[in-house]
């Protein structure tokens, strides 16, 4: 007998493909077995059905590295649990070079992985084609074997999903559509479908390529768009077999499977074919698109280099089946910020059946915890706003984000589509002053300024890039005289109201209960004690307060301190980002040139660090905070959009004199790490402590009321022994560029990795910040004793650790700052 349409649910899913069959299991794993999940068509028959069915587990990021770990152990185990079979197998997978800098890719591909504890090995062609006998090599530099990868069947794995979920209780629904989301007071309250509303305490839409349009039901910003993505299955070809691993030749941008003694080859063409501009039918099941030869000539031609076989082979099936692409080419996971309890799990960019099974398990375990039990950043959410839900925007981005699978990944590289996109009051001037600009949360950043002769673009390389020579004049400038930074993308969120002080001071890690004026470094840190943001705390008012955080924080920083806000409390809170232009004004002459400009007091003594004021700038009324960020004298200039170009102008025409020059952020970034301060989502995260960060001194420990992650840190402290630690670190060697992402070694083993890099000219070699570990543990002894090297694509280089910062500056007009920013390390 049939069972009755549900009304009612703990949780509803909408979508039955591959990830929302994964979420489904893994809720009723966790213990919520009350699940329904619906799906319009049948299970896998969006997207899932035509996935290749790769699963390559390296990632540029240890935590969605270690998702995909999960997902191959997952599908390894899956069939004994339910019978069913996924199509699992695990055969390895070989990544081959065409040229030298591919190469240099993938040795420091290899250095990462051995840092996250993924198996690789680097081999020669002819290695490579020992493992894969039907490739030419002649024009092969080098592969990588990664022999923990493997393969899957999509459908049979969505299946499998599905009865671990329904063997626990869950309901799976097929041939029902959603048409609606139920929402009251802010929080979804169930769905509306054509066979009747089911009430339910929590929403997850898991719905694909028409995820944009369900989320759009609610006012919910899901931000994808889909792309043609093809592939060919041939006949059998001799020298194929069941075992064969799965290849990838990025520089030709294509990859290949077995399948029935034939081969799967598929890739991602540098521009790619955005579909469904006008909306994706509701009854596009397990169908596909017109072939397009035209589109894949690209592809096939490179395929004919790598097997000449293929020249012959029989193509038995054209596969072009819509997917869809993210503006960044990561997915989208976790809590809408426009609604409470309306998760999403979506946009997978062709890397859904590699992604599912660590992305099912960590999106519910979000779902039952009511937080994200780890650091996922790169695919979370909030990293998106309102604005990145233009469609014509995404259509654009997206022709470039589909090629990004196997673009060559330059360090520092820019995406080009779709820009530029925010501009700052400022960014025609910089134009003019040769400035290349770069992208962050959709901002054109100036990143460097072109000297006389020099172009403002990129030639990108792993050596020292172009613009090399003109940081080093930016970071002398700031050093030695002064230096104005254009920072206007920094994300700006007004707190007002009674309780306003007492609100923020649970939220905050440090005593923002200061006295009016005062500018307080903090964290906001979650229940286990890790970095859910670092800003600047500015008290304008009794009940009202500025907070200053990164660019790309605008949402989330906004979502977790209104999350944390009790619901009788007398808050608000406003983004303020727009109303604001920042102009950091840095270095030893900073002071001279400002007071040409005011009639504030700025001495030491009239203008104490970390403290806010609002003063007169030539014409202008504007909020000068003295904060550094480089570490040396400097205000951050917070002025009222209108009058920025106007402060702009006086700045430079009172600097003229003194040294005054326009600064980037490659200049800034170099700064920071030269000082070895921290920066948020690299050395700070949700996975970081302040005792690990070396920031314990920002946090008020003994503070009325306590704060969120308190307890945790109380724990830590009575545990004692650190097994992790930020530290910085300084290559002997002068000459080598680091970047990010590389090994660190102590006495030849991996202790660790580089989470941010820079060539430190102030210092004369590259700088860095690491993340060590150690069972043992991390301390003074461990850092001082051990011999230490950095692997920079397979070469080792030693490096020098400091427990301090290695440059500090001499000038006194700068030693209060130094003082009171006190050493982080």
């Amino acid at each position: 007998m049939a069972q009755e349409f549900p009304t009612q649910a703990r949780v509803v899913i909408v979508g039955g493909g591959i990830i929302g069959c994964s979420v489904a299991y893994h809720l009723t794993k966790l213990g919520w077995t009350d699940v329904v999940l619906l799906e319009q068509g049948q299970l896998s028959g969006g997207t899932t059905w035509h996935a290749a069915g790769l699963v390559g587990q390296l990632r540029s990021h240890a935590n969605m590295t270690s998702l995909i770990k999960y997902s191959t152990q997952l599908y390894s185990e899956l069939e004994a649990e339910t019978g069913l079979a996924t199509g699992w197998k695990n055969c390895g997978s070989l990544s081959v070079a065409r040229s030298a800098d591919r190469m240099t890719v993938l040795k420091r591909t290899a250095a990462s992985a051995r840092a996250q504890g993924v198996d690789i090995e680097v081999i020669s062609a002819k290695e490579a084609q020992d493992l894969w006998p039907v490739m030419a090599i002649d024009d092969l530099a080098g592969a990588v074997w990664l022999p923990g990868d493997g393969k899957a069947n999509p459908t049979d794995l969505t299946q499998s999903l599905a009865k671990g979920a329904r063997n626990r209780g869950a309901r799976v629904i097929e041939r029902v559509r959603v048409t609606g989301i139920k929402t009251k007071d802010g929080r979804a309250t169930g769905v509306s479908t054509d066979k009747g509303n089911i009430a339910a305490e929590i929403v997850v839409n898991c719905a694909g390529q028409w995820a944009r349009k369900v989320g759009a039901m609610c006012g919910v910003t899901v931000p994808l768009h889909s792309a043609e993505h093809m592939y060919i299955v041939t006949g059998k070809i001799e020298g194929v077999h069941p075992d064969l691993p799965v290849m990838r030749d990025p520089d030709g941008y294509i990859y290949f499977k077995e399948e029935v003694g034939g081969l799967v080859m598929g890739g991602f063409e540098p521009e790619a074919k955005p579909w469904g501009m006008k909306g994706i039918p509701d009854d596009f099941e397990f169908a596909l698109l017109p072939d397009d030869w035209d589109q894949f000539e690209i592809l096939m031609q490179n395929a004919l280099v790598r097997v000449p076989q293929l020249e012959t082979s029989e193509v038995k099936k054209f596969y072009n089946g819509p997917e869809s692409f993210t503006a960044d080419n990561n997915f989208i996971l976790g809590e809408a910020p426009e609604l409470k309890n309306f998760f999403v799990g979506a946009g997978f960019n062709s890397m859904g059946i590699a992604s599912a099974g660590g992305a099912g398990r960590a999106l519910a375990e979000w779902i039952v915890n009511g937080a994200a039990t780890m650091d996922l950043w790169p695919v979370d959410i909030r990293r998106f706003a309102g604005f990145n839900n233009n469609p014509r925007w995404l259509h654009d981005r997206v022709k470039e984000t589909l090629g990004l699978h196997y673009a060559m990944p330059w360090p520092n590289r820019e995406l080009d589509t779709a820009r530029p996109f925010r501009r700052s009051a400022l960014y025609d001037r910089l134009a003019a002053k040769g400035a290349s600009f770069g992208s962050k949360m959709g901002w054109e950043r100036a990143n460097w300024f072109a000297g006389p002769g020099e172009k403002p673009e990129i030639e990108y390389s792993f050596g020292k890039q172009n613009w090399h020579e003109a940081v080093k004049r930016e970071m002398k400038a700031t050093r030695e005289a002064a230096g104005i930074f254009d920072q206007t993308s920094f994300a700006k969120i007004m707190v007002q109201g009674r309780d306003a002080a007492t609100v923020l001071n649970r939220i905050c890690a440090a005593d923002i209960d200061a006295e009016i004026g005062r500018s307080i470094y903090t964290g906001l840190l979650n229940e286990r004690g890790g970095y859910e943001s670092d800003l600047t705390v500015m008290r304008l008012g009794r009940d009202k307060f500025l907070l200053v955080t990164g660019s790309a924080q605008a949402v989330h920083d906004a979502d977790w301190i209104a999350k944390n806000i009790p619901e009788d409390a007398h808050v608000t809170l406003t983004d303020v980002t727009s109303s604001y232009s920042v102009l950091a004004l840095m270095g030893p002459r900073s002071r001279d040139i400002l007071a040409k400009l005011t009639s504030a007091d700025l001495s030491n003594a009239g203008f104490p660090f970390a403290t806010i004021r609002e003063i007169d700038v030539g014409y202008a009324t504007a909020y000068a905070n003295r904060m550094t960020y480089v570490g040396e004298l400097g205000w951050e200039l917070i002025v009222p959009t209108e009058f920025t170009v106007g402060v702009y102008e006086a700045l430079h025409e009172a600097g003229r004199d003194l040294g005054l020059a326009d600064c980037g952020y490659y200049a800034l970034e170099a700064l920071r790490i030269e000082k070895g301060f921290r920066a948020w989502s690299r050395e700070l995260t949700p996975d970081i402590t302040p005792y690990e960060a070396g920031l314990a001194f920002a946090v008020s420990m003994d503070k009325p009321g306590g704060f969120i992650g308190k307890d945790a840190l109380v724990a830590a402290k009575i545990k004692g022994k650190l097994t992790r630690r930020i530290v910085q670190f300084t290559l002997d060697d002068a000459a080598p560029m680091l970047w990010g992402g590389e090994l660190i070694l102590r006495d030849g083993k991996p202790v660790g990795e580089v989470r941010s890099a820079s060539y430190g000219h102030t210092l004369g070699r590259s700088v860095a910040l690491g993340l060590l570990h150690s069972e043992a543990g991390v301390d003074k002894d461990f850092i001082e004793s051990g011999r230490f090297e950095i692997d920079l694509a397979g070469e080792r280089h030693t490096a020098t650790a400091h427990l301090k910062a290695p440059y500090d500056p001499k000038s006194e007009r700068v030693k209060a700052d130094s003082t009171e920013l006190r050493e982080a390390a």
